[in-house]
């Protein structure tokens, strides 16, 4: 129950606009860092253990002061699940960006691309803006929304809090450039792990719920199959294959960073993206999140009652 209570409050209210605590959560990672900060990656394991567990050690005790009095355990369950999810806000960057787009609004689309992830927009012209987006909200469909909601089923508030905490940590260091390739080391490792479940979970849905936008399963499964193994991720590539094969594009290819050039695997069949397959990502995504939140919500009610 606290999981759909707080998936639907995301879905009413998105993310605050002031006093975040995933926000909050980074200024204190930003804080620490100032201190843990060495090359090597034992002090990234350090600054890991330490932001990690602090975290879901608060989850943990908030758990224990509700336990036996159902509408607390409810109450903190749903205000856990609201405070860690961002599908809502990604259904609205990626629509946002889908208007901008179709208006020509080139200027406005790149100052929005950052929001979603870390492209250099300004050599990107409206397509390529289009598939940064598209790929951004694939991943993220899977990182943002279906991966807490899988912990929150699993291991309650902990999860839920815990799982934010590696995930936020993984964006912060998780780089392989020259300050981060060691400190980020743990960082990166660890959401990998965290997600290596939830990723396919969210390869099953999005196949599953392909025809929503009027693409195929098969193609969808033909595209993880064959694509995901060759991402240099291991989950973020089941998740953009998946939608690639679900929309009937191809996803990847020359990928623009401001540290620099990587060449991407091509996952799926078809043309690039355009606007309009933003949209139809954007409406899987939607789909996806509501059927993990139920899916989610299950598993924990037939938990409980075990």
């Amino acid at each position: 129950m606290g999981l759909v209570l707080g998936f639907a409050l995301d879905r009413a209210l998105g993310d605050p606009r002031r006093g975040h605590p995933v926000a909050g959560f980074g200024s204190a990672a930003q804080a620490l860092e100032r201190v843990t900060y060495r090359d090597d990656r034992a002090a990234g394991v350090v600054h890991e253990l330490v932001l990690v567990g602090v975290t879901t050690g608060l989850g943990i005790g908030l758990s224990r002061a509700v336990s036996g009095n159902r509408a607390g355990e409810v109450l903190v369950t749903a205000l856990a699940t609201w405070t860690v999810l961002g599908g809502t806000t990604l259904a609205r960057t990626g629509r946002d960006m889908a208007d901008r787009l179709e208006a020509g609004d080139l200027t406005g689309a790149r100052e929005l691309l950052p929001s979603l992830c870390g492209r250099d927009p300004e050599v990107l012209d409206a397509d390529g803006l289009a598939r940064a987006a598209l790929e951004s909200i694939a991943e993220n469909t899977s990182d943002a929304t279906v991966a807490p909601l899988v912990w929150g089923a699993v291991a309650g508030v902990p999860g839920l809090l815990g799982y934010r905490a590696v995930n936020t940590l993984d964006a912060m260091v998780g780089y392989r450039n020259e300050r981060y390739g060691r400190f980020g080391w743990a960082a990166a490792r660890t959401d990998d792990v965290a997600n290596l479940v939830p990723a396919r979970v969210s390869g099953a849905i999005t196949t599953a719920l392909a025809p929503v936008i009027g693409g195929r399963p098969a193609d969808a499964w033909r595209a993880w199959r064959r694509d995901a193994a060759e991402h240099p991720s291991p989950n973020a590539g089941v998740a953009e294959s998946t939608m690639a094969g679900a929309l009937g594009v191809t996803l990847g290819g020359r990928t623009e960073y401001r540290h620099g050039v990587e060449m991407r695997p091509t996952l799926g069949d078809g043309p690039a993206p355009v606007v309009r397959d933003l949209r139809r990502a954007v409406r899987l995504s939607e789909a996806v999140q509501l059927a993990t939140a139920l899916a989610a919500a299950a598993f924990a009610w037939s938990r409980r009652r075990a």
